[in-house]
């Protein structure tokens, strides 16, 4: 067992990684294949479209079970936004964990 960090709400560099690898068993499929890819964008997090590919699966598929990970608490608003194939801007997703740091912005 590891011990507890010194400071409460502090992370260590292992809490992402194990927080990754614990997917909620109440999640549906397509909602933990989901959370799952935005986990493991990290920081930077993903638009629907960008988790969509990253799943294999449809934005028409994903999108609602993005809606629905928000809902739970699971992921965030990031807000930023990036440019979709469209030129649109679609807002930038992250894991609940990843709120507390900044994220990186790339140019639009």
């Amino acid at each position: 067992m590891s011990a507890l960090p010194a400071k409460l709400g502090a992370m260590t560099p292992e809490c992402p990684q194990e927080a990754a690898e614990a997917v909620p068993e109440r999640l549906g499929r397509l909602q933990g294949l989901s959370l799952t890819s935005i986990r493991a964008a990290g920081p930077n997090g993903l638009t629907a479209i960008e988790a969509a590919s990253a799943t294999g699966f449809d934005r028409f598929s994903i999108q609602p079970r993005i809606s629905e990970l928000r809902r739970k608490g699971l992921v965030v608003a990031s807000g930023q936004r990036r440019r979709n194939p469209s030129g649109k801007t679609a807002t930038v997703w992250i894991a609940g964990l990843y709120a507390r740091y900044p994220v990186q912005t790339s140019g639009l």
